[in-house]
């Protein structure tokens, strides 16, 4: 990684870390880098979540878009996969998102994607981090009529929702769903898409104020989309993160079905209609063993990357499939866009229910879930990967794979976007498994913080 990306754009804490300066210089380097071999004045589309900062930031970045000659267009808020189809729907040349996911509100990000929809490769955004040092100024400075201006864009919400809409060829009536748009970025999309579509939609959170993303809801924390959906008699719920590039589900008795679950039952119903590419899942190395099991009885080779949506997408393109994603709800129709999509991710799993007229609770059965320990280490976060060098914490490590062997596996890993490290610890019996996972956490966070 470089100076300021990690894996997943630029993220810290809004006016502390990624402070308007920083913004102002990614949006002017960042714009230069990507549109320079434009012969036009380059268009470059803005979105972001629901954060209170996102309006500081928003500013400080389209100042640096317009400060290089380009033409910067405000979406406002939408969900991060809509600036992934609409900078190809709006011949963009770029676009970028500001939002932190899943994060807490103090916490923002941003995020940049190329005229194709595709997140930026690494060399990319190290040649965007040299004209923010080394090469800043080398940067042009346009003046009187060729310095960039904005425009507002009022359109975007339907536009995205009338793409989102085309993906299924069939309506969702008789189907009783409640959704979390987690307060964030999906809140008016979201009821929209599934109530044009016919499904009987009850949303919850979808009432941001600018401090209440992800807070106690949305795909993070799902406890309270499945009382809901109990209370309510619903057949099922959807929960999406704060930016709407993710979801994961619950069944009518409010039990979680997350993403491997979701690909198991939309990937199936893909390969039985020759519409799964290559016969092939592209899965992480933290999806459940039973995702690999499931793939052996229904004849689906299901492929692993490391973690992280755009490794899943990065396979995708180099072998030609159509289908994968995380075990978090990042799912990915390459059919239809270019990163994970919750709502396109909603809707496949509504219609594919819908097709093969099953409940989502039966739908599920097709995988067994093996039980799962996953404990966050909380760190330093410049001493997160020194856990590959430190002597004690190996060996805890050889030990805990020897003894879960055959059964079961150990897996260590840093987070890219937070001072976590993530132990992952799967196996027959839920106790033992979550008892060794705290032991292994709590001896990182000892070595580590």
């Amino acid at each position: 990684m470089g100076k300021f990306f990690g894996t997943d754009g630029v993220r810290g804490v809004a006016n502390v870390e990624l402070t308007p300066e920083l913004a102002y210089k990614l949006g002017r380097a960042g714009a230069y880098v990507l549109t320079k071999h434009t012969n036009h004045t380059a268009k470059i589309i803005v979105g972001m979540d629901t954060r209170i900062s996102g309006d500081m930031l928003e500013s400080a970045l389209i100042a640096g878009i317009c400060s290089v000659g380009a033409h910067a267009v405000s979406l406002g808020v939408v969900p991060t996969p809509a600036v992934a189809h609409l900078v190809r729907a709006y011949n963009a040349d770029a676009g970028i998102v500001i939002s932190a996911s899943h994060n807490p509100v103090q916490d923002n990000g941003i995020k940049f994607f190329n005229s194709q929809g595709f997140k930026l490769r690494d060399d990319i955004e190290l040649e965007i981090e040299s004209y923010m040092t080394d090469l800043w100024e080398e940067l042009p400075r346009p003046a009187g009529d060729r310095v960039g201006a904005k425009t507002i864009c009022e359109e975007a919400i339907d536009d995205y929702v009338k793409f989102v809409q085309t993906t299924t060829d069939i309506k969702l009536d008789g189907i009783k769903v409640a959704i979390d748009c987690a307060n964030g970025a999906t809140y008016k999309a979201a009821p929209i898409a599934l109530e044009e579509l016919g499904a009987e939609v009850y949303a919850i959170h979808r009432e941001p104020d600018g401090t209440n993303i992800n807070k106690n809801c949305g795909s993070t924390h799902i406890e309270s989309l499945a009382r809901f959906v109990v209370q309510n008699k619903c057949d099922l719920g959807i929960a999406f993160d704060g930016d709407g590039d993710r979801c994961l589900a619950v069944d009518s008795e409010g039990n979680l079905v997350d993403g491997d679950v979701i690909m198991a039952i939309c990937g199936n119903y893909m390969k039985e209609q020759g519409k799964l590419k290559n016969d092939t899942i592209v899965a992480t190395v933290m999806s459940n063993l039973g995702l690999h099991i499931m793939g052996k009885e229904k004849g689906i080779k299901i492929e692993k990357t490391n973690v992280g949506d755009r490794y899943v997408l990065e396979h995708i393109l180099e072998n030609g499939d159509c289908f994968g994603g995380e075990q978090s709800g990042h799912i990915i129709f390459f059919d239809y866009n270019t990163t994970g999509d919750g709502i396109v991710t909603a809707i496949q799993l509504l219609t594919t229910l819908k097709k093969t007229n099953m409940s989502l609770d039966e739908a599920k059965g097709i995988m067994e879930v093996l039980p799962q320990a996953l404990v966050n280490a909380r760190v330093d976060n410049k001493r997160k990967k020194e856990y590959l060098k430190n002597e004690t914490i190996k060996s805890e490590i050889e030990k805990l794979e020897a003894k879960f062997s055959g059964e079961g596996r150990v897996l260590i890993r840093p987070s890219g976007t937070e001072p976590i490290v993530r132990v992952m610890i799967e196996g027959r019996d839920q106790r033992i498994i979550q008892q060794e996972a705290e032991r292994l956490a709590k001896l990182i966070e000892g070595l580590l913080s």
